[in-house]
């Protein structure tokens, strides 16, 4: 109806037009564009930060246990063993390195787990164990800290077939000589006892606890010993005294590279078995290869697998605790030789205070 008002009173209909609404959606959406980066930055620094905390932890754990038993903890026996409770700490332990910490980063009842029995009830325990995940040892950037699928088709000696395993995104330092308790420096040799199953690698360790504990297995650690400069070696009881290039100079231990197309379905060679086993690729890392040449630290990229070197799911390095308990970033693009050097622990190269 025609406005009964003097001319120039009348009100327009209240609301927007078309193109005032598609212009607020406009400006709301450049906004969003240009805030998102922001929040996501924000996000993976926290998560960064939270996964260096992590390495802090362990950092101290490994350091309170070499405190405490005079030695830093042992690499274990090989792939096909996990933690024994019954047998103590250092080269008469079968599991690995986080095996051993596990009393110093309040997982007491986990490393107990099974103590004092055999049999079925101790396999049983066994089993359990491997399929626990520690939530300390997940960097929140790659993955959640939970139970990964089993694609082995064998087993570690003493337990039943795992349906899942705990993970870990940390590795210890195994020096810049490659070695595995049936491999050093990219040559096989033969260690002094029937392998374990582990799908016929020379890699599994002994057939059984007595044949890990002879004097012949014993040799064949320290033989690890004079031929690496890690601070994990198969066997191995590496006290702080032997890091004699200097404990703010030599690496512990740090994150680890991951195949990001692999991260859930371990189809990756070094993250495809258990964070609670004896020494590994899953456990521990090199900065060089079997083939001696440098394995140089990379961010995580899909479908390329570097099973045995550093690395992260960070853009600009990986987090790494040093052996006196401080914890840095290692840019990407560090000097290989530099590198190098951090990762041995009595090669007296110079480590530069900026790497």
């Amino acid at each position: 109806m025609p406005c009964s008002r003097p001319r120039g009173r009348c009100r327009k209909p209240a609301g927007f037009t078309l193109v005032e609404l598609l212009v607020v959606i406009a400006i709301i959406a450049t906004l969003i564009g240009l805030l998102l980066p922001a929040v996501q930055s924000a996000r993976e620094a926290a998560r960064r930060s939270a996964c260096q905390s992590r390495l802090k932890q362990i950092g101290l754990a490994v350091l309170n246990h070499e405190n405490s038993k005079g030695f830093l903890p042992s690499g274990g026996w090989g792939i096909a063993w996990t933690g024994d409770p019954d047998r103590g700490f250092g080269p008469r332990q079968p599991g690995g390195w986080i095996y051993s910490i596990l009393p110093f980063s309040e997982e007491q009842s986990l490393y107990a787990l099974g103590a004092g029995q055999s049999g079925p009830a101790r396999q049983t325990a066994n089993t359990q164990r491997i399929e626990t995940p520690v939530s300390g040892l997940y960097c929140p950037s790659r993955r959640s800290p939970s139970p990964y699928p089993w694609s082995q088709s064998w087993t570690f000696v003493g337990t039943s077939m795992p349906a899942a395993a705990g993970r870990a995104d940390y590795a210890a330092n195994g020096g810049s000589v490659y070695n595995q308790s049936g491999e050093l420096g990219g040559a096989g040799v033969t260690p002094p006892w029937p392998l374990a199953a582990a799908g016929g690698s020379p890699n599994a360790g002994p057939a059984d606890l007595a044949q890990g504990s002879t004097p012949a297995a014993l040799a064949h650690f320290r033989r690890f010993f004079n031929a690496t400069d890690g601070v994990v070696h198969c066997g191995s009881a590496v006290k702080l005294a032997h890091v004699s290039d200097g404990t703010s100079k030599t690496l512990l231990a740090g994150e680890k590279y991951v195949d990001t197309a692999a991260v859930v379905d371990g189809s990756d060679g070094g993250d495809n078995e258990a964070a609670l086993m004896g020494i590994g690729r899953d456990i521990v890392r090199w900065s060089r290869d079997a083939d001696s040449t440098v394995l140089m630290p990379m961010q995580d990229r899909r479908s390329e697998q570097r099973s045995n070197s550093f690395g992260a799911p960070h853009a600009a390095g990986f987090g790494a605790a040093l052996c006196d308990g401080s914890v840095r970033t290692i840019a990407f693009t560090v000097d290989a030789a530099a590198y190098v050097a951090l990762t041995g622990r009595n090669d007296g190269a110079a480590v530069p205070s900026d790497l």
